[in-house]
Order: C-alpha cells, then structure tokens, then sequence
C-alpha cells in the first residue's frame, strides 16, 4: 500500500512568521521567551453523510489515521500502474463528532495557551460544502451548534474571570479577503465607518499587521458576540452547487489579548492574539458549472488556495530558503501564523461521499504537508514603561533611606540627597561670589551634589564676569581682532598701538562683587498630635457646601488647614520681605541719581576754575573725593539689594506652588468627605469602614449611589432561569438578538425610503 505521509524529522530552521524568509535557527524576537519546536497540529472532519463510502474510506483503530481506496480504471488496460490506495497520519480524525468535542479536541488548548502568552492560529481548509464555516462559526441561531469561534470568546472571558490577579484587555477585529481584496467586516459599525483608504498590509520587527483594520475593545462577552455576528451579517456568500449559502471569501477573526498583573511592582505583561481563520472552499470548475461572477470568485479563491499550498511545501521543505508569502494577500496576512512563532492547528473538512473522492485526497495531501511544518510557540513578553518608572523610584527611595541611616551614623544627619531646588543653587552662587571677593574663608562641601553645582556656579560667575568685562572695554574702546593685519597697521599709524602690538589706553577701575542674601531656611516647628473625632450622627438633609468645608477645616481636615495656613503665611512674609526690599531698592536708586548730579556739578565747577595736575594726576578737593566714594558704596549696595531681592523671588514662586498644592488637596479631601458623609446611602457605609475591601474615594459616588437592584437586574435574573441552555447561553441570544433588532431597523428604513422616493 503506498503512503504520501513519510517519517520525516522537523528541521530546526523551519520557516519563521516574521522576515522575508526563513527564521535563523536559535534567533528569537524582541519581547519572546524562547520555546521548543512543534509541529503543526492537523485534524481531519468528515461531513456526516447517509451515503458515506465505506469500502473507499476506512479509519483506523486509533482514530488518528484514515484509508483511502479507488478502484482501478478497467479503461486504462491490462497493463494499469495506476496508484489505488493512499494512508494518512493525522493527529485525530472527527467522525460523527458534535461541536463541543471538536472544540475541545481541537481549539481548547490553542485559547488556554493564548491566555499564557503564546499566539495561535486555527484554520479551517477544504472543498466548498464541507463544513468550514459550520465547524469555526457554527449555527448563530442554535446555541448548542455553535462553532469555534464563539466557544473560544466564551473561554477566554470564562477564564478571565477566573483569574482576578491580572486585568487582561479583549480586543477583536474581523478581516474578508474577497478577489484578492481586503474588507473590514465591522466598518459597517456607526462609530467605524468605511475607510477612505484601502486597507494594505504592513509588516515590522513586531509581526504582519493590517494597516486601516478597525480594532475593537471588548469588555464583556455579549460585546464580543454583538461584534462577531455583525461581521458574519456582512459576510460575502452566494449559492452554489455544492451548498446554497457557500462562503466567496477568506475571513480571519483575530482576538488580541494584553495581561497585565494587578501588582504593581510587576513590570513584565504579556501579548497574544489568536487567528482563526475560515478559509473559502476550493472547487473543481468542470463539476461546480460556475458561471459570471461566481466563476471569477472561484478562480479567485482557488488561486490563493494554491498559493497556500505552494507557502505550505516550502515550509516543509528542509532545502528551501525562501518562503513564497507574497503571492497573493492570504499567504501575506497569514505570514506570521504559517510556521512562525504561535500553536497551529488545522481543521480539514472533508466529504465522505464517493463522488467527492478526488477533492477529498487533495485535502487529505493538504493536512499532510502541513504536518511537515514545524513552529516555535514562545511567550511574547513585554515591558511596562510606567511600571518601570516608579519601581526606579521605589528602588531610589529605599536607597535613600539607607543612605540616610548610614549618614546618621556617621553624624552626617545634615545632608540631603535631593536634587537643588532655585534658591539652593541661588545660595550656592552667592557663597562663589563671595568666596571670589575674599568675603568668604571656604565653602563647606557636605555632598557630590552640591560638589557639581560649584564648580558649575563657578563656570556661571566666570561667564558672567568675561561679559562685564568684554560690554565695558566695548563702551570705552574700539576692539579689533589681532589677526586682522590691515587694522592694527592702521591705528599704528595714529599712535593707538604700539610696537608690540598692545592696546594703549586707560586701565578699568576694581571690579565690584555681587552679594547674595544667603538662603534662610523654613524654622521648624513640630508636628500636632492628630485629634480623634467621633463619628457624628448623619442629618436628614445635607448641610451647604460652605457650612460644612468650615467643619471640616476645624475637624477632620484641620492639619491639611494647619499646613495650608503655615505655608500661606511664610508666603505673605516672604511678599512682605520683596516689598521693603523693592522700596529699599528704589530709595538707593533715587540717591544714586542725587549723588551723580552733585558729582557732575562738582566736575563741571572744577572744570571752570581749572584743573591742577601734580605729577600726571589730577587733583581733586575733599568734596568731590566724598561723592565719588558715596557713589562706589551706594552702587554696591544697590547690587547687594538686588541680588537679595531675586532671591526672594525665587523663595516666593516656591512657597506659591506649596500653597496650591495645599489648596488642591484640602479641595480634594473636602469633596471626598462630603460626599462620603452625606451623598453615599447609610446601607453602604458598612463597606466604607476601616478594614473593608472599599477605601474611602475608591469608587466613584455615582458608581456607589446605583449599586441598588434595578429592572433590568431582575429581567436578566429572569432570563438565567427560564432560557433551556442555562445562564452560560445569555450574552450569546443577548448579542443575536440585538443583532437582528439592528439589522431589521436598517432594513425597514431603506424599505421607507425607496417607498418615499417612489
């Protein structure tokens, strides 16, 4: 007996769903933990059938092999070496097998996987009326004849619940590939609509994703069974002669999983999505007698057939290096799927009729090439940013804490690790600046911190100090550059530079130091013991708003007040400061102005009487010599106001944003007690007490207020009991029913409007 099915081993550099060809043995993707290789899962489904071939089709003992037998051709002649008997190895074979045995055979495992990490892919493959889109969608109007894919939504909100440790995100989309285009079968949702852009597919480092696919997020189950009835409502079918409702396109229904655990130091989440796809029928045109647009679907779906197969033979095939993925749209899509780094499972679907003999072996050598197929299912890893962040920080408090410890022993108790806030570094550069003027011995050093920082208010003071210089040699001076030749032979000639090339003029008087007002720090006061306040009984109606924000700032509220009032008062003396510094600063200004005139009167009167000079110097009287002297003080304490005054401005802008932090959280607290003590009902204060699953302002009062039994409650209460499929059955009829209800409205208001254009 020959067989098509051969023992060959998997090799380990079989194909991979990302990159143009083959996967480098031993690589792996960013975000996946590695995995073992596996070999595609392949199960065979017999259409049940009352004229089933038994002599040509036999099963074996293990229900994992099938026979087929064809009698010899008596047209051929005596000498016939034409093949007769065909064996297959499949990995089960589902004969006379109800919905719920298929899927826990084939599909239960590829979900519980995917709620792991590991992404997976189901298809459905075989002759146009064998039971595809029966066996992944099932009858939407029967419960218990539903297929695949609702099962696996069921499982995977089941499981969720199961698993209150992890917020895990349900997302869905719905793909049709008709004549080697690509359709969202949800833009037809009021929120979605058509795209102005054909949709394209886009591969990244990530994977192969549909660029223009709408994506939904699902919270509940009956959302995710609304959204998959309203995609097969838009489905693409014709009738055919093989079957009335025959699928005219390849549909991929993909459920995109996120979990992130609910600890939120665990930083690590995972993602999955798992693929099911409904693949259109392949048939022979000689039998079909397809005509007009049927027959050009046909040829359509045949020739993406092939081309899958041709991906399929390539990914089975240890010598190829190249995987054919872009012949046409399905193998495209499919790309990260086909061999790649998720669990897939194969579901033929067969005829057992004899005259469907030869379809049935094309089938049966499909599953068998995709059994050659080889993945490497890994976990698909990722890393929350935000998380991260806030571990770090965690991390960085603790090592302060230590520091803190180890500081304290070694009497260092002085010293903070914080980062310099504006009146910090403005200290820091009043101690350089007076350190520079020889006013100050040293400066302490008590971290590497603030190490930095001088040295780079030194850089700032070195800086500030070339410009001084450089703007008043420019008031005084024409500076030119003593590269340029032509001008210093210029001004040689009229005597303003002599042979050496040095300027000859009059030399700067002394610089004069800027003083900073060293920063004064807040005087500590010690913390009030927090007062107990008996619970107060509740009135019958809520007090005002202003009423009840002055009790409690005098009660509960009374240390958030204490605080608020201390800061508001450091700020009030700080504007008091800036003000009788601003005036000083203006009184000095006006006595500058008086002083110059008396000088420039002094000059101007010596100037008339003549100027007496006394060895090349020029001599003054007593009452000039005073002025000037006034003057040098007077400018040098207007600089030293000034400087004060900046750093209490700076002082103010931090003791402001204190203030509004403090109004913001009063406000805050304000509002969470009153609502809590007056709006929240009297029967749910038992959850709200100390030691309870509800911390006060963890959930919102609107939320807490409709916490009550309601109509719509005892309506779903009633429908657990009296609906023959239990409870489990509920989001499933919930979600056809208004399916249909939408669907029956759009209708009747074209049906209106061709009657009114009429």
């Amino acid at each position: 007996m020959a067989t098509l099915h051969t023992a060959r081993q998997p090799r380990v550099g079989s194909a991979g769903g990302f990159g143009c060809g083959r996967r480098v043995p031993g690589a792996s993707l960013p975000g996946e933990r590695m995995g073992t290789r596996k070999k595609v899962h392949a199960f065979v489904r017999v259409k049940p059938t009352d004229d089933f071939a038994h002599e040509m089709i036999r099963y074996g003992d293990d229900k994992r092999s099938i026979d087929i037998h064809l009698k010899k051709d008596i047209r051929r002649g005596v000498v016939n070496n034409q093949q007769t008997d065909w064996s297959f190895k499949l990995d089960g074979v589902l004969h006379d097998a109800s919905q719920d045995l298929v899927y826990e055979t084939v599909a239960k495992d590829v979900v519980s996987q995917a709620l792991d990490g590991y992404n997976g892919t189901i298809m459905c493959y075989g002759q146009t009326g064998a039971g595809k889109t029966y066996t992944m969608t099932g009858a939407t109007e029967n419960y218990k004849h539903r297929g695949i894919l609702p099962r696996a939504l069921q499982q995977v909100f089941r499981t969720i619940e199961e698993r209150p440790t992890h917020a895990i995100t349900v997302r869905v989309s719905y793909l049709e590939i008709y004549n080697e285009s690509l359709f969202d079968l949800l833009s037809t949702l009021p929120y979605v609509g058509p795209s102005v852009t054909p949709m394209t597919i886009v591969e990244n480092p990530q994977g192969v994703f549909i660029k223009g696919l709408s994506v939904h997020l699902t919270s509940q189950e009956e959302d995710a069974f609304s959204l998959l009835f309203e995609g097969e409502t838009n489905r693409i079918i014709a009738s055919h002669t093989m079957n009335k409702n025959s699928s005219r396109s390849h549909c991929i229904f993909t459920i995109y999983l996120e979990a992130h655990s609910r600890t939120l130091s665990e930083e690590k989440y995972i993602t999955s999505k798992i693929n099911l796809v409904d693949l259109a029928g392949s048939e022979r045109l000689g039998k079909s007698g397809s005509e007009g647009r049927v027959l050009k679907e046909a040829t359509c779906i045949n020739k993406s057939l092939s081309f899958l197969e041709q991906a399929i033979i390539a990914l089975g095939d240890q010598k190829r290096d190249h995987i054919p993925f872009r012949q046409c749209k399905l193998t495209h899509a499919l790309k990260d799927s086909l061999g790649g780094n998720c669990n897939m499972v194969l579901v033929t679907n067969m005829y057992g009729e004899a005259a469907q003999l030869e379809e049935t072996l094309s089938s049966l050598r499909f599953a068998s090439r995709m059994k050659l197929v080889t993945t490497e299912p890994a976990i698909n890893e990722k890393y929350d940013a935000e998380r991260m962040v806030k571990n770090l920080e965690k991390e960085l408090a603790l090592l302060k804490q230590e520091l803190a410890i180890h500081d304290s022993l070694t009497n260092r108790t002085f010293v903070t690790y914080d980062p310099m806030d504006e009146i910090q570094i403005a200290e820091i550069n009043s101690q350089v600046r007076r350190y520079l003027e020889g006013t100050l011995d040293e400066i302490d050093i008590i971290n590497l911190r603030q190490i930095k920082e001088v040295f780079n208010q030194f850089r700032v003071v070195l800086s500030q100090q070339e410009q001084e210089v450089e703007s008043t040699l420019r008031r005084k001076y024409t500076l030119i550059d003593r590269n340029d030749f032509a001008a210093i032979s210029a001004v040689q000639k009229v005597g303003l530079v002599d042979v050496d090339g040095h300027l000859v003029g009059e030399t700067e008087g002394q610089n004069f130091g800027l003083g900073v007002a060293p920063f004064s720090t807040k005087p500590g006061k010690k913390a009030k013991s927090k007062k107990t306040f008996k619970e107060p009984l509740r009135p019958d109606t809520p007090p005002s708003k202003p009423v009840a924000f002055e009790e409690f700032k005098n009660e509960q509220g009374s240390e958030i007040n204490r605080i608020f009032k201390e800061n508001k008062s450091i700020l009030n003396e700080r504007r008091k400061r800036a003000s009788e510094t601003t005036q000083r600063i203006n009184a000095i200004k006006r006595e500058i102005d008086v002083t110059k005139e008396a000088l420039n009167f002094q000059k101007s009167l010596r100037e008339k009487q003549g100027e007496y000079e006394n060895k090349g110097l020029m001599i003054i009287d007593e009452e000039e010599f005073l002025l000037i002297v006034k003057l040098k003080d007077l400018k040098k304490q207007y600089r030293s106001e000034y400087q004060d005054l900046r750093d209490l401005r700076a002082e103010i802008q931090y003791c402001q944003h204190l203030v509004d932090q403090c109004r913001h959280r009063l406000l805050m607290e304000f509002d969470i007690w009153y609502n809590e003590s007056f709006v929240i009902p009297e029967d749910m204060q038992m959850a709200l007490k100390p030691g309870s699953s509800i911390r006060p302002g963890m959930v919102p009062v609107n939320r807490i207020v409709s916490l009550g039994e309601d109509d719509q409650d005892k309506f779903s209460q009633l429908q657990q009991r009296v609906l023959p499929e239990g409870p489990d059955s509920i989001s499933f009829y919930n979600a056809k029913i208004k399916t249909e209800q939408k669907h029956n409205y759009l209708k009747t208001m074209m049906g209106l409007q061709q009657a009114h254009r009429k």
